[in-house]
């Protein structure tokens, strides 16, 4: 059997994170989604104050990942493994 490109141990990352985050210890599930939701809201607000009119913050990132959907996905990929490898490391 051949794995396709975007597997990983014989999964796609987003599969195998979920994997983890329904078996791994809860507090550091809740850690690591915290985290990840506070960049989110960080990374938000950067780009609303880069914003010089009023703009749908939204619809610029929406357009944004329509324009690199390819760059968007593996970026999605990577933070999947990222965030696995975060739980993992402390779960042991």
């Amino acid at each position: 059997m051949w794995l396709e490109d975007d597997d990983i141990f014989g999964g796609k990352p987003e599969k195998k994170f979920f994997d983890i985050i329904f078996n791994a210890n809860r507090n550091l599930v809740q850690d690591e989604l915290n985290n990840s939701v506070r960049k989110v809201a960080a990374l938000e607000l950067l780009l609303e104050e880069m914003l010089t009119e009023d703009k749908d913050t939204d619809a610029i990132i929406n357009n944004y990942v329509f324009k690199n959907q390819d760059k968007v996905n593996q970026r999605t990929d990577n933070l999947y493994i990222e965030m696995m490898g975060n739980i993992l490391t402390q779960n042991e």
